[in-house]
């Protein structure tokens, strides 16, 4: 069944990895949807292959990620302090988020280029000042914010996305401020989907950098190696056991997203995977202190 799903799969990022859609629009709301879907299929069809129980070892490595923290988009929404607040109480071992940056250089969390998708307002971050942007939606929080109440005790994985601002000596001068009381690879990690997103963050270094794969795993994983990054992480559908033993192999680490079932997430711990990247953080959360206490 999983041989089935992989090759739909590829098929369904390649088409999308290529479009460009505005966010906030019908298409993009379609393609979310689309997404939203073939992870679901996916999900199904690991959900019904009966997995081994991971042993007490992996139980205790096992490194959950919430992604954009605990939402719903609805009564909490996604990258705000409430939806990481939910997953920090109740003991989750990382926070991803994704930074954006002002029209005067302040980085704020936000995933998307524009708020409407989330907040209903449709501000572009890049074309509006801190200032304005807090006053029209004062739930997105700025990066200090995040770093100030969560690091040191909650891991932040924190992904740089693209935009059209240039100044990277200035965006590697406010990074490196926010994130000088934290060490890197103990308390944070920078991802990107694209290698050169890095270059603000060389303060970091290299080891510290995750390069997140949609597509093409294989040149991704050539780039992790020849940079000597940290690791790299893609959804569990491209990471390939063979690809976990070569990063492995190199002292390099691998995040798998974005388990949702019980069975896939074990699958995903007797695997070895470093990291799990998901949207269900507090379910499969349960699920492992459930498991630990059985012992």
């Amino acid at each position: 069944m999983a041989g089935a799903v992989k090759p739909i799969y590829y098929l369904w990022r390649l088409c999308i990895s290529h479009s460009r859609i505005k966010p906030g629009t019908g298409s993009a709301k379609c393609r979310d949807l689309l997404e939203l879907l073939a992870q679901r299929i996916a999900d199904f069809c690991f959900m019904l292959i009966p997995r081994k129980r991971p042993s007490r070892q992996r139980l205790m490595d096992c490194r959950l990620v919430s992604h954009r923290g605990e939402h719903d988009n609805r009564r909490t929404r996604e990258n705000t302090l409430a939806a990481f607040r939910a997953v920090a109480a109740a003991g989750i071992w990382g926070i991803e988020f994704d930074v954006r940056w002002t029209r005067d250089l302040h980085p704020v969390v936000i995933h998307d280029p524009t708020s409407g998708r989330v907040f209903g307002k449709d501000l572009s971050v890049a074309d509006v000042s801190l200032e304005q942007l807090r006053r029209q939606i004062p739930e997105i929080p700025t990066l200090e914010e995040v770093v100030a109440e969560f690091g040191g005790h909650t891991h932040l994985m924190v992904e740089l996305k693209h935009d059209r601002l240039d100044r990277d000596e200035i965006k590697a001068a406010r990074l490196e401020e926010i994130f000088s009381a934290l060490r890197a690879g103990r308390d944070f990690y920078f991802l990107a989907l694209q290698a050169d997103l890095f270059e603000p963050v060389a303060f970091a270094g290299a080891s510290s950098c995750l390069l997140v794969a949609e597509l093409d795993i294989s040149r991704f994983s050539r780039q992790v190696i020849d940079n000597g990054y940290g690791g790299l992480c893609g959804h569990y559908l491209l990471l390939s056991n063979a690809l976990l033993e070569r990063h492995h192999a190199q002292g390099q680490k691998l995040g798998s997203g974005f388990p949702a079932s019980r069975q896939c997430f074990y699958r995903e711990l007797n695997r070895g995977v470093d990291w799990v990247f998901t949207n269900r953080a507090l379910k499969l959360g349960a699920i492992r202190r459930c498991l630990l206490e059985r012992d």
